[in-house]
């Protein structure tokens, strides 16, 4: 009984699905279907591209220059293991020409809404081309890689050449200019991988331990020399039980450690569990600072940018943790921090 009910829930959601995107695409049919590529007077027209999460919309944006209209679906501070998508978000998907997300089961609910229009529709997940072993697969997380790959700059970069490619198959008349912002981009982001490991290093040696709210951060520390430990899982539908909370509290007052950090897209309530633990054993620790992890800052900021948001992250760990960076980052950017309760 318990199977075949699992298997008609199963079912159910599939032709459920089914139905909604159908139903996205009748209703969108006389607006978002149009993809002729030149407007009435003869220009080409923009690439109509939907991007999942802000650190992908900004890469395509980047690279894509103005040859591209982005829509990009989750915006500051969502959570994209628990997004689920909207009527408008189907029509958005339908109506473009390329759609492009993280990968790796980032999108975890939205992932069966790309699936099912990936058969008609140009579907690309960034993180598609990364050889197997610059993936990381941390343990509990049954064989599935890390979906977190843009903690780590130079890995991020990579990625860039999945979108350069995609762009240019559809407008190739707009591939140099695809192929010069790319190159253009990955300078930037050179540089601000160098500035992370300068940074991280100058961190004190055994002060070099990120404690956050899930396990976003392993690409960051394999690539900048943190340790690194989440209360939660990589997905923050897991949660973090009683025992975890104790763990971690224990390798807080052993190891005298001062800080800890939130995240701008995770409650913080198991993060203070710590703080309030630690403190019962007679040991302080503070809030650290607040870092981006599944989602970028606010838009229209430096830190709504992908080189902002780990701009940001990169300096706040630094200073929390007793290294040496400039408050504003490396490009004297961002914004004066937040102070922490």
């Amino acid at each position: 009984m318990t199977i075949a009910f699992v298997c008609l829930r199963v079912a159910a959601r599939s032709v459920a699905l089914h139905c909604l995107i159908a139903l996205a695409a009748l209703i969108g049919c006389g607006e978002a279907t149009d993809k002729s590529p030149v407007t009435a007077t003869g220009e080409s027209k923009p690439l109509r591209v939907v991007a999942t999460v802000g650190m992908v919309a900004d890469v395509v944006r980047e690279i894509g220059g103005p040859q591209v209209e982005v829509a990009q679906l989750m915006g500051s501070g969502v959570d994209p293991h628990l997004y689920k998508a909207t009527r408008d978000d189907v029509r958005q998907i339908i109506g473009a020409e390329i759609v492009f997300s993280g990968g790796l089961m980032l999108e975890g609910r939205l992932q069966d809404t790309l699936d099912e229009v990936a058969g008609s529709q140009p579907v690309f997940a960034v993180t598609s081309k990364l050889p197997e072993d610059q993936l990381l697969r941390p343990e509990g997380s049954a064989g599935h890689p890390d979906p977190h790959v843009w903690m780590d700059v130079a890995a991020w970069a990579s990625c860039a050449d999945v979108i350069s490619h995609a762009l240019s198959t559809s407008d190739p008349a707009h591939s140099s200019d695809f192929k010069m912002r790319t190159e253009e981009y990955r300078i930037k982001l050179k540089s601000l991988h160098e500035y992370g490991l300068t940074s991280i290093a100058s961190i004190p040696k055994d002060r070099r331990v990120l404690v956050t709210s899930h396990d976003a951060f392993g690409y960051f520390g394999r690539a900048y020399g943190l340790e690194v430990v989440g209360v939660q899982g990589l997905s923050t539908e897991s949660e973090a039980g009683l025992q975890r909370i104790n763990e971690l509290v224990d390798l807080l007052v052993e190891r005298k450690l001062s800080a800890v950090f939130v995240e701008s897209s995770v409650p913080p309530k198991n993060i203070q569990a710590l703080i309030d633990g630690a403190k019962s054993r007679g040991h302080e620790v503070i809030i650290g600072g607040e870092l981006f992890s599944d989602a970028m800052g606010s838009d229209g900021t430096y830190e709504g940018t992908y080189i902002g948001m780990l701009d940001h992250n990169i300096t706040t760990v630094t200073r929390a943790l007793g290294g040496t960076a400039p408050e504003r980052g490396f490009s004297g950017k961002l914004s004066a921090p937040k102070e922490q309760p």
